[in-house]
């Protein structure tokens, strides 16, 4: 495969502003742009990702994104849209990935406008992402079945709540650094998480990541930069999740990773940052394992002694993670690759992890139907 370079990156803060999702999507690009160095005639292609889009009010149900973006742009390059739920942005940035040969240079983005437009339209779309008929309808909806995943992790394993609760606030700590993520500057204690009231047990509310808006964007380029995409994993599984061999952990995160790891060339030990898919804290402490961090159930015991804290050995969610940074459903993928990138270019201030060389994102989407693993490195 041809290699793949970073060449810019963009993204808008996550908060409630009454924007559409387009304007979320132009924000983000014209940043990345302009942190390439170039202007949108030298897109070659455009791959996007939004789930809102076709569903909130506000864009009048419009379904043909494609040409809205060029219309937003004044551009006619090929534009695909890629819908993949929670996992859109990173299986959008798969498939540019896997084009670079066709394409010098290819932007993929995502815009999304959650909140101020949902709508039962749109909370139909977002459940579509799991089982309709036979789990939905006895109430599995995400947090209930996130839940009893981590209910039989406790059965089996040595997890509580209180290693959640460590998630949540190791996740908060680092997000009151980050200018883009929804709790900037917002301090959350350990006391108020443990107390906050339970939503789907063991779940509490500081468990369950933001619903919110915003917009992302990645450039890459056949043109060699500073920092290379060196490997990647894509695995899927099974929508019906009862059907599942293993109800503790992702298969599909676990055979992504592999791929991931031995396209790099590398080890989990390697790994210097990562940006795991934490909607749920329960699924961040699952991602340790599953992405080979900590052996199987012990990633609770790694937490507590401080090994993915931001001064830790493997610092993972510097950017506050869903959890405290938010989770706009489509951009998450783009999101981490954004914050990866910046880490290994040393543009995080003070939650920078000092001597960063090799990046890893991982992105699920559904309940774990989708997973998309990434490596990038530093040159």
């Amino acid at each position: 495969m041809a290699k793949v370079y970073i060449k810019g990156v963009g993204m808008t803060k996550f908060d409630y502003s009454q924007k559409f999702w387009w304007q979320f999507a132009y924000e983000a690009a014209m940043e990345a742009l302009e942190n390439a160095g170039m202007k949108i005639s030298q897109i070659d292609a455009i791959f996007l990702s939004a789930i809102s889009s076709a569903a909130g009010p506000e864009s009048e149900h419009q379904v043909h994104k494609a040409s809205m973006i060029s219309d937003l742009f004044k551009i006619n390059c090929p534009i695909v849209e890629v819908p993949a739920v929670c996992a859109g942005g990173a299986v959008a940035f798969w498939l540019a990935s896997n084009c670079i040969s066709k394409f010098k240079n290819i932007l993929v983005l995502s815009g999304e406008r959650l909140v101020e437009s949902i709508t039962e339209v749109t909370t139909d779309r977002i459940l579509a992402a799991s089982e309709r008929i036979l789990e939905q309808t006895e109430g599995l909806i995400f947090p209930v079945q996130k839940a009893m995943v981590w209910q039989q992790y406790m059965q089996k394993y040595e997890g509580t709540m209180d290693d959640l609760a460590l998630v949540a606030f190791k996740n908060h700590r680092n997000a009151v650094s980050n200018q883009k993520a929804y709790f900037y500057q917002r301090p959350v204690t350990l006391e108020e998480i443990k107390n906050s009231p339970v939503v789907a047990s063991p779940f509490r509310l500081y468990d369950c990541s933001l619903s919110i808006n915003g917009g992302a964007a990645v450039i890459i380029s056949q043109e060699k930069t500073d920092v290379e995409l060196v490997g990647s994993g894509f695995a899927t599984d099974y929508i019906l999740a009862f059907l599942r061999k293993d109800q503790t952990h992702y298969l599909a995160s676990q055979m992504a990773a592999k791929q991931a790891y031995e396209e790099a060339k590398i080890k989990p030990e390697d790994v210097d940052v990562a940006e795991v898919h934490d909607a749920f804290t329960s699924e961040e402490i699952i991602a340790y394992e599953d992405l080979g961090f900590a052996p199987l159930g012990k990633g609770p015991e790694l937490l507590r002694k401080g090994f993915f804290n931001l001064d830790g050995k493997l610092p993972v969610n510097p950017s506050g993670g869903l959890k405290a940074k938010g989770h706009p459903i489509s951009v998450t993928g783009l999101a981490q690759i954004y914050e990866i990138t910046n880490q290994l270019r040393g543009r995080c201030g003070e939650r920078q992890v000092k001597g960063a060389k090799i990046g890893l994102t991982h992105n699920l989407g559904g309940n774990g139907g989708t997973v998309v693993v990434y490596i990038f490195r530093k040159i």
